[in-house]
């Protein structure tokens, strides 16, 4: 079995037992598709895209951190998110990722409003992202509308920034897999590690653990 096999298998095992969130396959034709197995009915329709406008009251009930912006001395680009861009999700604007984060340690961390072991972790990484020394934390809201983001960051009294990938720039960027929570660090030098151990983060101390040993080289 090759080992993009016995992934799949591990996934949807976790899956199962309630610990990772599946992502729905967008489309009617595809059968449904595996959605989060235990929390969800019904995932938010597809819509036309919202505007700054229509988001305002959001943002402001949601109040999260800005976006990152690109430091003046940050080197130029590399690695997978080179010339990737998304909308911030708090605030209007887009974010070019790869210059953005170019030069500095960034933990990604991709989640939805409706997967619980988000719901779980996300307050971890937020308490992680206060204690002095720590990487920053950018969450990228994938698989829903914007507004039912920003919704659920108000309700769950989490601050961080979140971009909002809409058109799913990146995830492609990223190949990242129909499993939510998933995290990944983002080095100085553009390079990016995926964290699997732990898949979700039940407190700060794990964090911290798993960001040390991307940087000493074993994620």
């Amino acid at each position: 079995m090759t080992s993009a096999g016995r992934w799949t298998i591990v996934v949807v095992v976790l899956a199962v037992a309630g610990i990772v969130a599946l992502w729905p396959r967008g489309g009617e034709d595809e059968g449904g598709g595996p959605v989060d197995l235990n929390t969800i009915s019904s995932l938010p329709a597809a819509g036309p895209p919202e505007d700054d406008a229509a988001l305002a009251p959001l943002r402001q009930r949601a109040a999260m951190q800005p976006c990152p912006s690109r430091s003046p001395d940050a080197p130029a680009p590399r690695g997978p998110l080179a010339d990737v861009r998304a909308p911030c999700l708090g605030t209007p604007g887009m974010v070019d990722l790869g210059a953005t984060l170019a030069g500095r340690s960034t933990l990604l961390n991709f989640w939805a409003s409706w997967c619980v072991p988000c719901r779980e972790e996300m307050p971890v990484l937020a308490s992680y992202a206060g204690r002095p020394g720590s990487v920053a934390v950018l969450g990228v809201n994938v698989k829903e509308q914007a507004s039912a983001g920003l919704e659920f960051m108000a309700d769950l009294g989490v601050a961080y920034p979140s971009l909002y990938d809409g058109n799913e720039a990146v995830l492609k960027a990223l190949r990242v897999p129909p499993v939510l929570p998933a995290n990944y660090l983002v080095l100085p030098d553009g390079s990016v590690e995926r964290i699997t151990d732990p898949l979700v983060f039940r407190n700060a101390d794990e964090v911290q653990a798993a960001v040390d040993r991307v940087m000493r080289g074993s994620p």
